[in-house]
């Protein structure tokens, strides 16, 4: 018996087998959860080819979460197809490249609007999707990187990432009288495509397995993976609005 036995989960942000989210999606599957996945514009593609490669191959469906028509169809196919949906994954950043990097003057408000949109915002545009489809409660889960300090060259994505953690606390006050719950997962850095848009991220993997209490492999994201399924699951009926670290314990220790 899986710990996601039959549940129904919408996962974003799969683009390869590599993404975060990809093995979320693997390990859902493997505990007896029945997946959709979603992409968007270009990344559409890469994440139908990339459904193909787990063990149940899901339906994906088209969701750009800037677009509230899409946002409002997928509802409604989740509706006819389903009737309802338990959960769904967060995994979804985007900052233009002016935003990352050494120059954290350099970015307009153009610029950093997108980047606030689609990595913070979009956790309420997931919200508007799911919720309608929750009326027994659920869990929303949203994978983020730890807000509280600067980071090398994460510049405003860093503060889209703290905009996204204020608004699952203010999601989780909004829906907790109907039992849906709101938490993200604090992710060490892993080797993704989404971590080759970050210039710094070499001084990630150069000291975080060194300064990290149980060590960090940034090839592996097992871990962040088993903690997403966890809080998908019916193991933590009274948490929300919390964020969880899968770091190593980076987070927890000094120089």
């Amino acid at each position: 018996m899986g710990l996601l036995d039959g549940k129904r989960l919408l996962i974003t942000g799969v683009l390869t087998d590599a993404s975060l989210a990809f093995g979320v999606a693997r390990l859902a599957i493997d505990e007896g959860a029945e997946v959709v996945l979603t992409g968007a514009g270009r990344g559409l593609r890469l994440t139908q080819r990339t459904a193909r490669k787990l063990p149940v191959v899901p339906e994906v469906l088209e969701l750009d979460v800037t677009d509230p028509g899409q946002g409002q169809a997928v509802t409604d196919h989740l509706r006819d197809t389903w009737g309802s949906v338990d959960g769904a994954l967060h995994a979804i950043g985007f900052a233009p490249e002016v935003c990352l990097g050494e120059d954290f003057m350099a970015a307009r408000w153009g610029d950093v609007s997108v980047a606030m949109e689609v990595s913070a915002y979009s956790l309420k545009a997931l919200a508007d999707v799911v919720v309608p489809l929750m009326p027994r409660g659920g869990s929303i889960v949203g994978l983020d990187f730890d807000a509280t300090r600067a980071w090398p060259a994460y510049n405003w994505m860093g503060v889209a990432k703290a905009a996204l953690e204020s608004a699952n606390r203010y999601l989780a006050r909004a829906h907790g009288s109907t039992g849906i719950r709101f938490n993200l997962v604090a992710a060490g850095p892993i080797r993704t495509m989404a971590a080759k848009s970050i210039p710094a991220f070499a001084q990630f993997e150069d000291t975080w397995s060194e300064r990290a209490p149980l060590g960090w492999d940034v090839d592996d994201s097992t871990a962040v993976a088993k903690a997403c399924i966890a809080l998908l699951s019916d193991w933590f009926p009274a948490t929300t609005g919390s964020i969880v670290h899968v770091d190593g314990g980076y987070h927890a220790v000094g120089a």
